[in-house]
């Protein structure tokens, strides 16, 4: 099969509105969450989150693109535009079927779902939908309005597996390049659940931090005193491209997308198997797709929500398949700091491992305090500040409601 590398990337974040921003802060250990400033949340358990800061849509959007979209979509094609400017690509002198979009989302256009609802709901003898509700609102219009922006008409569509989402879109655009189908997929996720009702369901849940006095200290992956998650928003995009059209093209290559893999844990809707079963294969099945043993990998950016069910399942299927003292290998979560943007976390987590190899730095793990005693304390977790280490292998984990295990590997080139 063909070798897959990438040649751009773009990010909108809590830490930063570029690629850029994004991993200086990370690298520093900053915290995105603070009190929701979007709608007032005071009636609810959770009242904060990782909101995005001083995000205009503008900078890569007309006025038409603004209206038409919803807030997902428009964080989509804010990324899309610095990944494929960063690719240099020209697509004008490229067939355009050789060039596809697969993108994910969790949940889509939220907001405009609860929007045009309320309206419908209080509009007295007049209700009226907007025109553009169904396409503001269905999640494949992220996928569809980048390919209109660029002309693109190869393969286009979008995935959906709960939180590893943006990992099985990277997973299906990679295997599509491999197989010869296409010459360039751009790829990644963007979620926007900063919504009363998004908030609200999973405060119903239980499943957020309720730490609302001090939330930059809320997402505390690992740690004996986390409560849960706290919900984020953004987007990031990668451009993944053929090695020998990259080549060919003179083409700045970041890393290689080495090896993918899912699993399902047919166990819960919500709950990760307790022993990490299907992680473990996932793990498991990617590195052997990309040929690469255990003691190769040097990082693992663990999808530690900061859950107290999920976090150790994650732990148990590390442990199981590394061991329990894997010397080689540096572990961080970098949740405690983006808080979990769902279906568009894999897409800036990786961000976060190509960075850590095109750098040579672990970002930290930061409000993590006292390691949960169940975790064994020879896995060499980064906490608070960031290292610096040659990393030649990142694995990036991504774990969602209903069973999914969605796992990508990367390598330097």
């Amino acid at each position: 099969m063909k070798r897959v590398v990438i040649t751009g990337m773009g990010a909108i974040t809590p830490l930063g509105n570029n690629v850029t921003a994004f991993w200086d802060n990370l690298v520093a250990g900053a915290s995105g969450a603070a009190t929701i400033t979007r709608f007032d949340a005071s009636r609810f358990r959770t009242k904060f989150a990782c909101e995005l800061k001083g995000y205009d849509p503008a900078t890569a959007l007309d006025k038409a693109e603004i209206r038409k979209t919803d807030p997902f979509t428009q964080y989509a094609l804010s990324a899309a535009a610095e990944a494929i400017g960063d690719a240099g690509l020209n697509f004008s002198a490229m067939d355009p079927f050789d060039t596809g979009v697969i993108w994910g989302s969790g949940q889509g256009g939220m907001q405009t779902f609860e929007e045009q609802v309320t309206e419908y709901v209080t509009g007295g003898y007049n209700p009226r939908f907007s025109p553009y509700f169904v396409p503001r609102l269905i999640t494949n219009m992220a996928s569809g309005m980048i390919s209109i922006k660029y002309g693109l008409m190869g393969i286009n569509y979008t995935t959906v597996s709960a939180c590893a989402t943006s990992n099985t879109a990277i997973m299906d655009a990679l295997n599509y390049i491999r197989l010869g189908k296409a010459k360039v997929m751009i790829t990644g996720g963007s979620e926007a659940p900063v919504t009363p009702a998004s908030v609200g369901g999973f405060c119903a849940m239980k499943a957020m931090s309720v730490r609302n006095d001090d939330p930059a200290h809320a997402s505390r992956p690992f740690d004996t005193d986390r409560d849960g998650f706290v919900m984020s928003e953004g987007a990031a995009a990668l451009v993944l491209e053929e090695y020998e059209h990259a080549k060919a093209r003179g083409a700045h290559i970041y890393a290689e997308v080495a090896g993918a893999a899912m699993t399902a844990d047919a166990y819960h809707m919500t709950a990760t198997h307790p022993e990490g079963l299907g992680a473990f294969q996932a793990m498991k099945s990617a590195l052997q797709e990309a040929e690469i043993n255990l003691q190769q990998v040097d990082y693992l950016n663990a999808h530690a929500t900061s859950t107290p069910v999920g976090d150790l399942s994650e732990i148990a299927a590390i442990t199981k398949l590394f061991g329990p003292a894997p010397g080689h290998l540096h572990i961080s979560a970098t949740k405690s700091m983006t808080g979990h943007l769902l279906g568009a976390a894999g897409a800036i987590e990786a961000v976060a491992c190509i960075k850590s190899i095109t750098d040579g730095i672990i970002p930290p793990t930061i409000n993590t305090t006292t390691l949960d005693p169940q975790i064994p304390a020879s896995l060499q977790i980064v906490l608070k500040t960031a290292i610096e280490k040659n990393v030649k292998v990142a694995v990036s984990n991504t774990f969602g409601f209903g069973g999914h295990n969605g796992i990508v590997v990367f390598r330097k080139i």
